[in-house]
């Protein structure tokens, strides 16, 4: 069925999104494990239920008449703070430390989803640059949380750290998706539910800076040092491909969280709960069952096994005929996220040395951005010309999606990955 107003899906938020961290406090210093990390993992919980629930962001540019058209590039341009705000971020995270840019990223995250409730049209200025205040939020509590548990661990054990700690997120998406179906599961959404849907996001955002508070206490701000200009710690230690793998990933897992809810409207599927209640439980065992291997066989097995998930789950949601089939795409897309997410992310910061390790992961999450920059409105552009050509759609979406991490797992797979630079080497 189709209609020329056509259903808006959820906005991604980047859900596993993370970064490693200044020279707060040196390896070894205390437990990789210890109490700080628990409190930040039930931070991070908190934050992806709120998070989550933001999937069905699309069902307010539906409310206020929009289309995926709308949707694709509010979210896109809205990444595009995000993305600017990348390096800017680690440069922060590295010289004010961990907690002060997480907190205050929290606190902005939650004014920024109060103000929605004060949207009353998704083609003036205002909801974009909301959005673009919330994605850079995200991208701060995310980069800091990540910089602060991983400032504990040598890079070898930064994608173990960055996998569990994104175990929370998935614990989040579970919990976040029924809560959303819960509120906004009905044939008909009222603008009502949606502002619901806000300001239970703001007040969990709220809930999760305190836990950051307790996570945090007492760590000590990095110590003042001199550092080289900016380009020249990129051009000197810059990952080379795996950063264009990064921005796949990011268009490639960033694709349900943005476009499910349309799709499934498009087959008359009201609830997109089944599928992140698969998809995060088979991400979060995978993380479980594969955090060691990182370290063990290297990171590059992972992400091609990754990118291979999601090319496989691009043609299994062509089998999606009713709300049960979700199941199959979800476990697949979940086992992706899994294996990829962690390794790029160990992978893009290993060049760099570790008191410049809030930069890098800054530097890689941004890639996700990016991927969802460019995403997010091909993926509208190519729904929206295939409908008025008469084309499928969707499928169209799934297999250029799927011919995409093809090219580019093949590139990556062909390369020889830089170098990190020995200790003398290091400025």
């Amino acid at each position: 069925m189709s209609s020329p107003a056509r259903a808006i899906p959820p906005a991604p938020a980047t859900p596993d999104l993370l970064l490693p961290a200044p020279a707060e406090e040196p390896h070894g210093t205390v437990p990789a494990y210890g109490r700080p990390f628990w409190m930040a993992y039930v931070a991070n919980t908190l934050l992806m239920v709120g998070i989550a629930l933001l999937f069905r962001y699309a069902d307010l540019i539906t409310v206020l008449g929009g289309t995926e058209f709308h949707l694709g590039w509010i979210v896109g341009i809205g990444t595009v703070g995000a993305l600017a705000m990348r390096l800017l971020l680690g440069l922060a995270i590295d010289h004010y430390g961990a907690r002060a840019v997480w907190i205050g990223s929290a606190l902005i995250l939650a004014a920024s989803c109060f103000a929605h409730l004060a949207v009353g049209s998704c083609t003036t200025p205002t909801i974009y640059l909301l959005r673009i205040v919330f994605t850079c939020a995200v991208a701060g509590v995310f980069g800091s949380s990540m910089t602060f548990v991983s400032a504990r661990v040598p890079p070898i054990r930064v994608a173990e750290l960055v996998g569990m700690l994104g175990t929370a997120g998935f614990l989040g998406i579970i919990l976040g998706t029924q809560l959303g179906d819960l509120l906004l599961g009905t044939e008909t959404i009222r603008r009502a539910q949606v502002d619901w849907m806000f300001a239970a996001a703001g007040l969990l955002t709220i809930l999760s800076a305190g836990f950051a508070c307790l996570a945090t206490w007492g760590s000590a701000r990095p110590r003042p040092r001199s550092r080289p200009p900016l380009w020249t710690l990129l051009r000197q230690y810059n990952p080379g491909i795996v950063l264009v793998m990064g921005v796949a990933m990011g268009i490639g897992l960033g694709l349900p969280t943005t476009f499910l809810r349309t799709y499934a409207a498009e087959l008359g599927i009201a609830k997109i709960g089944l599928f992140f209640g698969v998809y995060a439980p088979a991400a979060l065992a995978t993380r479980l069952l594969t955090r060691r291997l990182p370290e063990r066989f290297g990171t590059k097995p992972m992400i091609l096994a990754g990118a291979a998930a999601i090319v496989v789950s691009q043609f299994l949601f062509l089998l999606v005929r009713d709300a049960w089939h979700l199941v199959i795409p979800g476990l697949t897309y979940g086992i992706a996220h899994g294996l990829m997410f962690p390794s790029v992310v160990g992978a893009g910061t290993r060049t760099f040395p570790r008191r410049h390790r809030g930069l890098a992961m800054v530097l890689v999450q941004g890639t996700w951005d990016m991927g969802q920059l460019i995403g997010a409105p091909a993926a509208g552009l190519i729904v929206e010309y295939s409908f008025l050509a008469g084309l499928p759609a969707y499928p169209a979406l799934f297999l250029s999606v799927a011919t995409m991490m093809t090219c580019v797992g093949v590139l990556y797979g062909r390369s020889r990955p830089r170098i990190a630079p020995q200790p003398s080497q290091i400025p």
